[in-house]
Parts: structure tokens; C-alpha cells; sequence
């Protein structure tokens, strides 16, 4: 089964990456979710973002396409379209969303991070860096 998403990569005037981890799991992942039927990405991460995060959506720019074995889904694979996203107003858990982590993408912690961010998107995001 392939799990579809959008993905938003949220970085603070420092340079640290947004992460969320939803409640009742174990694993921190990309803020971002599902897109509903008719939404495209763009949309999709608009809204997700409002509603996880308070925020609303000012730029997204594409900066892959990933996949990797689902974090919360066994037996699935997720196919992620990830996008640089600037946002406006005050980044707040919401919704679904226990907790938030600013990492630094290139010395992330020792916490469970989802399989798509740990093997595909940060080594990818610090490629040269």
C-alpha cells in the first residue's frame, strides 16, 4: 500500500527544521499530511498547516519526491512530496500534533524520527552542507 503525502520543511531564522510528532505515536516527522479529493499540494500543505499549526502558508517551493516504509501505517510505503515553506504567524501544536522539535537537520537528536525524514529527506536537505 502506498501511503500519499505532502510534506512541509519549516526552518526558523537559525535554520532548524520544524518537527511534529502526532498524538498516540512514537516517531517525529514533517508537519504535512493526506491531500483531500480536488486539493493538489499546494492546497494540501495550506491547509494541513492551518490546521496542525496555526499558520498560514506565504511560499512552498518542491525540493523532492521521497519514499520510504511508513512510520504509522505497517506494511506501507508513504510517497512524500516535500516543500521548502515559509509561514506566517506563531507555529502552535494544534489538532492532532502532541509535541514540536526544532533540529538541526544535519546533527538531529537521539529521538524516534520516521523512516522518510531519517533515510531520504535529511540526508537530502544536507547534501554539501
Amino acid at each position: 500500500m502506498i501511503v500519499s503525502v505532502v510534506g512541509a520543511l519549516i526552518r526558523d531564522p537559525g535554520g532548524r527544521l520544524l518537527l511534529v510528532r502526532k498524538r498516540g505515536t512514537e516517531r517525529f516527522m514533517l508537519p504535512g499530511g493526506k491531500r483531500e479529493p480536488g486539493e493538489d499540494d499546494r492546497a494540501a500543505l495550506a491547509r494541513e498547516l492551518a490546521e496542525e499549526l496555526g499558520v498560514r502558508v506565504t511560499a512552498a517551493e518542491l525540493v523532492g519526491r521521497f519514499e520510504a516504509p511508513a512510520a504509522n501505517e505497517r506494511g506501507a510505503t508513504v510517497r512524500s512530496h516535500a516543500y521548502a515553506v515559509q509561514v506566517e504567524g506563531r507555529v502552535q501544536a494544534r489538532a492532532e500534533i502532541e509535541e514540536l522539535l526544532w533540529i538541526d537537520p544535519a546533527a538531529p537528536p537521539d529521538v524516534p524520527i520516521a523512516p522518510l525524514l531519517a533515510r531520504r529527506i535529511l540526508p537530502a536537505i544536507t547534501v554539501g552542507r
